[in-house]
């Protein structure tokens, strides 16, 4: 089959749907794909409750973010049975979870990112192909004339052109498709500079932790328990050297300092434990009261023992399914083993449950991979730039003549295949530059998430929900302009006219781009 578009969007996670919106409203025809059958990325088919800022109820992210979060709130206020209080609670957080002021189920996400979408796609303007994986991608000189996509379902190929191409996806696919010049990866100081690079050489496989998020519901005097996991000899024994204990087992490490850290299952009221971590249900906010859920994206289930990509089919296949194993084997260790503070073993009353997830074992339908490849860009993003120990005598981050939106988060970097602990540091709030969104050489080519020209360090602090839809909101706006105007991105970047006029549209979509001046480092 032959399709042909304005700008084609593959990826139809955060960055994904945001383009995909912003192309659209202005003017342009979008194919939007993605390779499972769900949109939203890190928010719904990987199941990680949003990661933002401290200020995100006012400030510090575009206009159709803020949308999609009020929109969620209103879906449970609409469709679910809730208690005045939570009715009537402005910022209601559906898990009243501690780590996100918006922990929801992620069906119900998916369902708010659908809505958003189909005013665009009832009439055409956006057209939606999920189960669809790019295998190839035709290049001449240096445009991308058309990508090639196996329709999973049907296994048959599909052939798209487009004046633009938007790589959305969660590991930069399309880069080694089209050529386009990429690292992947840990650089070097030598190479970048930073502070926190390698001392060494590169290293291409040394690469954040991916993790199999799992729903587990709170059912009381009930047994759940799995069926004992084919590897749950090899987690119950494991411990890396650059942690503090077991793999399966109650002792972490603390991010910011590397200390072995200890968090309860349930604690107190008010007290920080696992269980209302990054709770996606709670029940007493319904009426009458329903099981809690939480979304189980711990340390522990962290996988690091292998990088996923970049590598062979069969590696890739191969770490995937011990990212699977070192999950269900966290779950039963749960259920079976785990230590409690009345000298039992095992909370077998933990559920999988895959209904809020759309699965049928309680695990998410993907992993949540942190890192991608990144586009060798007209600008890179380095940790000097953002990193409040990299700027000495400076009280903000470095301002960007080019901004095209704004985000905070510190630079979070979880285990590295490498052998490598956390890397937790502060930074200020920062802007998102146009350059980092244009590859050095390729013309129709633009970074629209997690592939964008940032660094393997600055990758942590760029890689979170907000900040990847920001930058897919004005990837899709980018390529919508550069067609309006019939220059190319990279002119829209370097002609100051342009820029600004480039701008004021984002602007005009609700895009800030801009920090007000007493907001200033972000602090857990």
């Amino acid at each position: 089959m032959e399709l042909d578009c304005d700008v084609l969007v593959v990826g139809a996670g955060c960055g994904g749907v945001a383009a995909a919106q912003s192309a659209a409203r202005l003017g342009q025809t979008v194919i939007l794909t993605d390779s499972t059958d769900w949109i939203g990325g890190q928010l719904t088919a990987q199941a990680v409750p949003p990661d933002e800022h401290p200020w995100v109820e006012h400030t510090g992210v575009t206009a159709t973010y803020r949308q999609m979060r009020d929109a969620v709130r209103e879906a449970y206020r609409r469709n679910r049975p809730l208690t005045p209080a939570a009715l009537a609670a402005a910022h209601l957080n559906p898990g009243e979870a501690w780590v996100s002021n918006l922990a929801a189920e992620p069906t119900v996400v998916h369902e708010v990112l659908r809505d958003m979408l189909q005013p665009w796609l009832s009439i055409g303007q956006v057209r939606l192909l999920t189960r669809h994986e790019p295998i190839s991608a035709e290049v001449t000189f240096d445009r991308v004339d058309a990508v090639t996509f196996t329709d999973t379902r049907e296994g048959a190929t599909v052939r798209i052109t487009a004046r633009y191409v938007l790589d959305a996806t969660e590991e930069g696919d399309l880069l080694p498709l089209t050529g386009c010049e990429h690292v992947l990866g840990a650089e070097s100081t030598a190479e970048t500079g930073e502070l926190h690079a390698l001392a060494g050489p590169a290293d291409p496989h040394d690469q954040q932790a991916i993790t199999w998020c799992v729903a587990l519901e709170l059912r009381p005097g009930e047994d759940h328990t799995i069926d004992r996991p084919k590897e749950y000899d090899f987690w119950k024994s494991y411990r890396a050297a650059h942690w503090p204990g077991p793999q399966l087992g109650w002792v972490t490490e603390e991010p910011e300092t590397g200390k072995p850290l200890q968090r309860p299952l349930f604690g107190a009221p008010g007290e920080r434990d696992l269980w209302t971590f990054r709770r996606i249900r709670y029940g007493q906010h319904v009426n009458p009261p329903v099981p809690d859920i939480t979304l189980v994206n711990w340390p522990q289930i962290d996988y690091w023992l292998t990088p996923i990509t970049g590598v062979s089919a069969p590696e890739r296949a191969a770490g995937l399914e011990r990212a699977r194993q070192l999950t269900l084997s966290f779950v039963h260790w749960l259920q079976t083993e785990a230590p409690r503070p009345d000298g039992g073993a095992g909370y077998p009353m933990l559920r999988p449950n895959g209904d809020v997830l759309g699965t049928t074992d309680g695990l998410a339908a993907v992993p949540y991979i942190r890192e991608a490849r990144r586009i060798r860009a007209e600008f890179t993003v380095l940790e000097q730039h953002v990193g409040v120990e990299a700027r000495p005598g400076a009280t903000s981050a470095e301002t960007f003549a080019d901004s095209v939106g704004v985000g905070c988060y510190r630079i979070d970097l979880h285990p590295s295949t490498s052998g490598r602990g956390y890397l937790d540091i502060a930074t200020y709030p920062f802007q998102v530059p146009l350059g980092a969104l244009v590859p050095v050489r390729l013309e129709n080519l633009v970074a629209a998430g997690k592939s964008l020209g940032v660094t393997h360090i600055t990758n942590g602090c760029y890689r979170l929900h907000p900040v990847e839809w920001n930058v897919g909101e004005a990837a899709g706006a980018l390529a919508a302009f550069s067609i309006k105007r019939g220059v190319p991105p990279r002119a829209v970047r370097s002609k100051p006219e342009l820029c600004a006029e480039f701008q004021a549209t984002l602007a005009d979509l609700g895009v800030q781009m801009h920090w007000p001046d007493d907001i200033r480092v972000q602090t857990r």
